[in-house]
């Protein structure tokens, strides 16, 4: 991963297409973790999730954020998307085609987390349909369960879909919320565990400006 792209990719294209383009309702900016290791899990619905999430984190710790992806998605082609995934993202590639043992399967993430990085996670395993929630996965949890020193904290997002909806290249301007909720301990039953994720995206939603417009 290349820091000094990484940082003039985030600095120069990123931050000011959010800040500009975008008009991002943020709540609860202050429980984003600052420092890991640690995981973001936020629900997913547009490529400009995970590009929101870490435009919200000063250029001097981009290098520090990383978002897990689809490796088939983002790397099988090769080619320019997978030079952007790699050296101006940083994102750590999953194997999603279940052919992996569990245990190679999180190296990546377990690596990352062994070297305090923020994680950036869907828990939902892929982008579903504009603003609608998909059944969370387990991975979260198989991820940390060994490692009870990493923070998990649930953010809530809305919008982002309709402003780049999954299948579209262009960009929409549109309001958006981003909602920090707090952290999820650790316990010792994966579909507990989850299903407190859920729980937290259900009540952070209700936080959201944008969907509360569009129920009116």
């Amino acid at each position: 991963m290349n820091r000094v792209m990484k940082v003039l990719f985030f600095g120069l294209i990123v931050k000011p297409v959010v800040l500009i383009v975008l008009g991002i309702n943020l709540r609860n900016r202050e429980k984003l973790p600052m420092s890991g290791p640690a995981i973001i899990v936020a629900n997913h619905n547009s490529h400009l999730d995970t590009l929101v999430l870490m435009s919200l984190y000063p250029l001097s710790m981009i290098h520090k954020v990383r978002p897990v992806a689809a490796a088939d998605y983002f790397l099988g082609g090769g080619g320019f998307l997978a030079w952007l995934s790699l050296a101006c993202i940083g994102i750590i590639a999953m194997d999603r085609s279940g052919q992996s043992a569990r245990g190679s399967l999180f190296e990546g993430c377990h690596q990352a987390l062994d070297n305090d990085d923020i994680l950036i996670l869907f828990p939902e395993g892929s982008r579903g349909k504009p603003e609608e929630m998909s059944t969370l996965k387990k991975g979260v949890y198989f991820i940390i369960k060994d490692r009870p020193n990493t923070s998990v904290t649930p953010v809530m997002m809305h919008g982002l879909g309709r402003s780049l909806p999954k299948g579209e290249v262009l960009l929409v301007p549109f309001n958006c919320d981003v909602v920090v909720g707090d952290r999820v301990s650790v316990t010792d039953n994966s579909s507990s565990y989850v299903a407190t994720i859920s729980e937290q995206f259900e009540q952070l939603s209700e936080h959201c400006l944008t969907k509360n417009e569009n129920a009116q």
